[in-house]
C-alpha cells in the first residue's frame, strides 16, 4: 500500500502471522507498573548523582535536584496523558510520530534509543565498581563482569514477561529497603555542617576539601547550580520509560498515569533523603563523595566499618541491580517498537515462541551497548578508560534523554493544540506551561553538559549512530513501514481506535 505522492515513504501489507510473530503478553497493573518505574531509576539514587558535589556543593546538588524535579514534573505529567490516550509500545516515539509525522517521530525514537542503550552500559560500570570493591578483583577484568552481568540480566529479561515483573518488583522493594535502612542508620550518625559542607573553592576553581567544614552551601554560585543540572538528572533518569510497557499492561488508559505518578513521587522524597544524608555521615562528606563510584558503601562503611563490608556491598549493589534489570526490559521494548513499525530492521522485533518477549531487540541492545564499552575500554586503555567511562556513558544517556524530553514536551503540546478531538482519559494537571518548563530545563541543562571535557568523547558516538541509523531509514527504512498500532493510530490522526494485534 502505497502513501498518496510526496510523503516519500511506502507502506507495506503484511499479513496477520507478521503480527502473530510480535506479540506480547498483558500482565501489568499499577503496582508492577510503579515498581517498573522506580526500579528503572533507584540506580541513580546509589552512584552517578554525587558527582554534582564537584560542580555545585551540597547546596548546589540540592537546588539543582530540585529544578531538575521540576523538569520531570512537567515531563511524567505529560507523558501520563499522552500514554493514556495513545497506549502504545512505542511510547515517545508514538507522540512524536502522531505530532510531528515520521521523522519526527523517528529522531524522536533515535534520541530515546541512545539513552535506553546506554543507560545500561552506564550502571554496569557502577555495578562492577562495587563488585571489584566487595570481591577484591582488579579492575583489569572488568568487561568479564560487565558480559556476566549482561548475560544474566537478558536472560531473566527473556524468560517470560511475569517473571521479569516479579523478579523486578523484588528488587525494586529490597532496593528502597535498603535505602530506608540506610537513612535510619545515618541520620544519628550526621554531622552537617562539617561533612556536607565541606567543600570549598581552590585557587584554579575547582573543588577543594576543607577538613573543618563550614562552607558556603553554594561554593560556585549559581553557575555552580546549573553546572549541576546534569548530575541531578542521575536522580531521576528513566521514569520515563514506563508508557514503553503499555501493550503489557491490563489497563493502561487507568493504571499508566497512575504507575507514573506513584513512581515520581516515591523518587522524589528518595532524592531528598539521600542528597541530605549520604553527605552528611561522619566520615564522608560532600568532597569525597564527589569522585566515589559507591557513594551509598562509603556511607554504610562510614557507620558499620570494615567488617561486614562484603555483606554492606552486596546490599548496596540492589539498586544498581534493580535499574540494570528494568532499563533492559525497557530497551527490548524501545527497539521492537521501531522495528514492528519499520524504522529498525523488522527482523528485530521477533517474539519468543513460547515467552512472547521481544528477545531479538533485547540481545541486539545488549550487544551494541557492551560493543561500545568495550571499543571505549580498549581503543583508551584499560587504565584510563576505567577513570573515565562511566563520565563518557553518562554524557551519552543524559544528552540522548535531554533532546528526547524536548520531543516528548513539544509532541505534547502540539497534540494538545491540534489532536482536541483524541480522547483523554487522563490530563495533565500542568498542561502546556509544565510541558514548557520541561524543555526550558532540558535546554539548559544540555548547554552546561557541553561544557564537561567528556560530553565531546561521548556525543561523537551519539553522532555516529545517528548518521547510520538516519541513512538506514531514509535508504530503507521508509520504504518498508508497517501499520502498526502506533502507524495506524497517527496515519488516521488520532481517529482510530487503539487495537491490540
Amino acid at each position: 500500500m502505497a502513501e498518496p505522492t510526496g510523503t516519500g515513504a511506502t507502506y507495506q501489507q503484511v499479513d496477520a502471522d507478521y503480527f502473530a510473530k510480535r506479540g506480547l503478553t498483558r500482565y501489568a497493573g499499577v503496582a508492577s507498573l510503579w515498581a517498573l518505574g522506580v526500579g528503572a531509576v533507584i540506580s541513580g539514587h546509589f552512584s552517578g548523582w554525587n558527582f554534582g558535589f564537584a560542580t555545585g556543593g551540597w547546596g548546589g546538588m540540592l537546588v539543582a535536584g530540585m529544578i531538575i524535579a521540576v523538569m520531570y514534573l512537567g515531563l511524567t505529567f505529560s507523558i501520563a496523558e499522552m500514554s493514556a490516550a495513545l497506549p502504545h509500545t512505542g511510547a515517545a516515539y508514538s507522540f512524536a510520530r502522531t505530532a510531528m509525522g515520521r521523522w519526527g517521530g523517528f529522531f524522536t525514537g533515535l534520541c530515546e534509543n541512545v539513552e535506553y542503550v546506554i543507560t545500561p552500559a552506564v550502571i554496569v560500570t557502577f555495578i562492577t565498581s562495587y563488585v571489584n570493591s566487595i570481591v577484591g578483583i582488579d579492575p583489569i577484568y572488568s568487561p568479564i563482569v560487565w558480559i556476566v552481568f549482561f548475560a544474566i540480566f537478558v536472560a531473566l529479561n527473556v524468560f517470560g514477561l511475569e517473571l521479569s515483573f516479579k523478579v523486578t518488583m523484588v528488587i525494586t522493594l529490597i532496593s528502597l529497603a535498603v535505602l530506608i535502612f540506610f537513612w535510619i542508620s545515618a541520620i544519628p550518625h550526621m554531622d552537617f555542617n562539617k561533612f556536607a559542607l565541606n567543600i570549598g573553592v581552590g585557587p584554579d576553581g575547582a573543588a577543594v576539601e576543607l577538613p573543618d567544614g563550614g562552607g558556603s552551601w553554594f561554593p560556585f554560585g549559581f553557575s555552580g547550580v546549573l553546572a549541576t543540572l546534569p548530575f541531578a538528572v542521575w536522580l531521576f533518569l528513566a521514569i520515563e520509560q514506563l508508557p514503553l510497557a503499555a501493550e503489557e499492561s491490563v489497563d493502561p488508559k487507568r493504571d499508566m498515569p497512575k504507575g507514573i505518578i506513584l513512581g515520581m513521587c516515591t523518587l522524589m522524597l528518595s532524592a531528598f533523603m539521600i542528597v541530605l544524608l549520604n553527605p552528611s555521615v561522619i566520615g564522608v562528606g560532600s568532597f569525597k563523595l564527589s569522585t566515589s563510584l559507591e557513594p551509598l558503601l562509603d556511607g554504610l562503611r562510614a557507620i558499620y566499618g570494615d567488617t561486614g563490608v562484603v555483606l554492606l556491598g552486596v546490599v548496596a549493589l540492589t539498586g544498581l541491580i534493580a535499574s540494570f534489570h528494568t532499563i533492559i526490559y525497557a530497551q527490548g521494548r524501545q527497539i521492537y517498537s521501531l522495528s514492528r513499525a519499520g524504522y529498525f530492521p523488522r527482523g528485530l522485533s521477533v517474539t519468543h515462541s513460547k515467552f512472547k518477549t521481544p528477545h531479538v531487540a533485547m540481545i541486539v541492545g545488549a550487544a551494541v551497548g557492551l560493543s561500545v564499552m568495550l571499543i571505549i575500554w580498549f581503543s583508551l586503555g584499560a587504565e584510563q578508560a576505567g577513570s573515565t567511562i562511566g563520565s563518557v556513558l553518562l554524557n551519552m544517556a543524559v544528552s540522548g534523554a535531554m533532546f528526547s524530553y524536548i520531543a516528548q514536551a513539544a509532541s505534547f503540546i502540539l497534540l494538545r493544540k491540534n489532536a482536541t478531538h483524541i480522547e483523554r482519559p487522563y490530563r495533565s494537571p500542568l498542561g502546556v506551561p509544565g510541558a514548557v518548563a520541561t524543555i526550558v530545563i532540558a535546554v539548559v541543562t544540555l548547554g552546561y553538559q557541553v561544557q564537561d571535557p567528556n560530553f565531546t568523547k561521548g556525543v561523537l558516538w551519539v553522532l555516529v549512530w545517528f548518521a547510520v541509523m538516519t541513512a538506514y531509514f531514509g535508504l530503507v527504512g521508509r520504504h518498508k513501514l508497517v501499520l502498526s498500532p502506533e502507524e495506524k493510530f497517527a496515519q488516521s490522526g488520532g481517529k482510530d481506535a487503539y487495537e491490540s494485534h
